[in-house]
């Protein structure tokens, strides 16, 4: 799977039957209002290199797929507009790329019903997120919640996707949504190209109170998800009540020592720097001194991200606009690639 750096040489243009395929990324975030550190890091970042490298990007606020755990209608809303806001200020740029509000182009919906047609429940029934959301929620989980996956391929296959910025957790989701083109190529006739993943390069941010799990915005300590417009104050407290263990030393060893490998792992994605030079310029330090020197590294990164989400949140209009933009765009790539899927099943 192939990685951010150097992305450009490994795409190419080819064919798929009679069709050109164009080289387009696809990718897309929830609305759970201003994304914390992991999202950052772990894709929002990498959002704004790939629009610099690729011509053909689409970044979908996904309120659909939140819906899957409803919240109040005001609450969405404003989560839309905050997650608009926050992805903005980091830096994702409209005219770079069609930044767009997923329910506003409704072939999403549409083909997701005719892959799930083609979609098999025993496969959605072994996807861990299912298990583990599915026992979070006594085991009453909803038809949404198990089919969301079949959505996140339609998502993918309505704009002939050719690359995918995933995350770890999100692999096999992607392998679905492979399986699904190809399975559909096989009844139908060679049409979606099989997408392929590409991966962080930045290790999975783990929670600041437990880190054997990942960063949550759902985590229910709130001292153990940065958010990336937290105050210096906040982001101080939380990385000063951070866990580690009780060696002083600063060392990498992310199976021995979690806590402080994450903090390693934080302080050279902020910075840029290697794992190793980060270790070279903390020798000497204790883990009490470093948690500080990690929180000015990670305040400093997002002092001018936190102003411009604030500036950006004063608009609603403006945030209104560039989602409505952005589907309209979506839409004239969205409608003739699902006319042609409507004529190849039968539907005319």
């Amino acid at each position: 799977m192939a990685t951010p750096s150097g992305l450009i040489r490994a795409l190419h243009r080819g064919t798929l039957g009679q069709h050109m395929v164009v080289d387009r990324i696809f990718s897309g975030i929830q609305p759970t209002g201003t994304p914390h550190l992991g999202n950052y890091l772990g894709a929002i970042q990498n959002w704004v290199n790939l629009q610099e490298e690729c011509s053909s990007v689409l970044y979908s606020i996904m309120d659909m797929h939140s819906f899957t755990m409803p919240k109040e209608p005001a609450v969405l809303r404003q989560n839309i507009l905050d997650t608009t806001a926050a992805v903005l200020a980091c830096g994702i740029d409209p005219k770079k790329c069609f930044l767009f509000r997923q329910s506003l182009v409704p072939e999403h919906a549409e083909l997701a019903w005719i892959l799930g047609c083609l979609t098999n429940v025993p496969r959605l029934l072994r996807l861990p997120q299912w298990k583990m959301k599915h026992a979070s929620q006594n085991n009453e989980g909803t038809v949404g919640l198990l089919t969301y996956p079949v959505l996140q391929a339609a998502d993918i296959l309505l704009y002939k996707s050719t690359h995918v910025p995933v995350g770890e957790d999100q692999v096999l989701h992607l392998e679905l949504a492979q399986d699904i083109a190809q399975h559909f190529n096989k009844k139908y006739g060679e049409f979606f190209p099989v997408p392929k993943a590409i991966l962080s390069a930045t290790k999975k941010i783990k929670s600041l109170r437990d880190p054997t799990v990942k960063m949550s915005k759902s985590d229910p300590q709130k001292l153990a998800t940065v958010n990336i417009a937290d105050s210096p104050d906040e982001i101080v407290l939380k990385f000063r009540k951070a866990v580690t263990d009780f060696t002083s030393e600063v060392t990498y060893d992310p199976a021995g020592r979690p806590g402080v490998s994450n903090l390693v792992s934080i302080h050279a994605a902020v910075t840029g720097l290697s794992v190793k030079e980060v270790l070279h310029q903390s020798a000497g330090l204790d883990t009490a001194h470093y948690k500080m020197v990690v929180a000015e590294s990670v305040i400093q990164k997002f002092a001018p991200i936190r102003n411009e989400i604030k500036k950006l949140q004063e608009d609603k209009s403006h945030l209104i606009k560039v989602l409505e933009d952005g589907a309209e765009k979506a839409k004239e790539l969205a409608t003739p690639v699902y006319q042609e899927i409507r004529r190849l099943v039968g539907f005319q």
